[in-house]
């Protein structure tokens, strides 16, 4: 009788966690969201000629610039706010203005800040990278609606041709799409780079809002507070630096205000912490100029 031999399966190796033992960034999810509001409250622009400071937002089609304005707004409001027109398809961009939002005040007046909202970037179509330049000196004027063939020039009524420190973008901000950023063609990676570079040779700050966590992390979308354990999220921010050369203590993971019927306080906190990084950038960058 012959002897059975039993061939045995291997046993795969387990997969490696999906979130390190300690955060990579810290976070006091604890503290009150009031604490957040008060700090934004006290903003000073930083020079008394410039009243307010100037943020542009720009990145590629559907990576969520306007639904950040909102989230922004949200936070500070106490509420769910859609000021600024966004769609939830992606094919093509929505905003098709070069819109300046001022954020009121819950009491009274508005905030030192603005947001200018711009065009998606497109690899072939969407705003020329020289209108976006344009910007940044203060040359476009609120209102102005982008012409996909035809840069705006000195003789259109939107063109601001004498522009001093007040008209000019204080700090840069990319957006991407967490869950899209190997995705983003290169032409369109090319073009926001062209813009960063001119905003380095102008001194102007710059930062990335990365947003849709959520939809790129399972763990972060079951609970927010994993978004600096996650291994995915760390990945991304650091595809995100290498892509386009920002150093990653510049570059802020959010999850924007998409499908929530009231404020929660987590994502409030991550809104709040990104928005006064950004709004001291400008602050210094204003200081280091006037």
């Amino acid at each position: 009788m012959w002897p059975f031999t039993y061939f045995l399966q291997p046993v795969p190796p387990p997969p490696p966690p999906a979130e390190f033992d300690r955060p990579w960034r810290t976070v006091n999810w604890n503290e009150p969201v009031q604490n957040l509001l008060r700090k934004v409250d006290d903003f000073q622009p930083g020079d008394s000629e410039v009243d307010t400071l100037r943020i542009l937002l720009h990145g590629p089609v559907g990576a969520g610039k306007s639904s950040f304005i909102n989230s922004v707004d949200t936070a500070l409001q106490g509420h769910i706010t859609t000021r600024v027109p966004t769609d939830a398809r992606i094919e093509k961009g929505f905003t098709l203005e070069c819109k300046t939002y001022k954020l009121k005040k819950v009491t009274t007046g508005f905030y030192p800040f603005t947001f200018t909202d711009t065009m998606g970037i497109q690899a072939t179509e969407g705003i020329q990278t020289d209108d976006i330049i344009k910007i940044l000196h203060g040359h476009m004027r609120n209102d102005y609606v982008f012409n996909p063939v035809k840069p705006i020039t000195k003789e259109d009524s939107k063109y601001n041709r004498h522009c001093s420190l007040k008209d000019r973008i204080h700090c840069l901000v990319s957006v991407f799409p967490a869950n899209q950023i190997s995705s983003i063609p290169e032409d369109v990676i090319r073009k926001m780079r062209e813009i960063r570079e001119k905003a380095r040779d102008m001194g102007i700050p710059q930062a990335i809002i990365m947003t849709k966590v959520d939809e790129t992390c399972p763990l972060v979308k079951e609970n927010l507070e994993k978004i600096y354990t996650s291994k995915k999220i760390k990945e991304k921010v650091q595809e995100c630096s290498v892509t386009l050369g920002i150093t990653e203590s510049c570059i802020y993971p959010v999850k924007n205000y998409h499908e929530e019927d009231a404020t929660v306080p987590k994502i409030d906190i991550l809104i709040l912490k990104a928005l006064i990084n950004i709004v001291n950038f400008a602050i210094d960058y204003v200081e280091d100029h006037k």
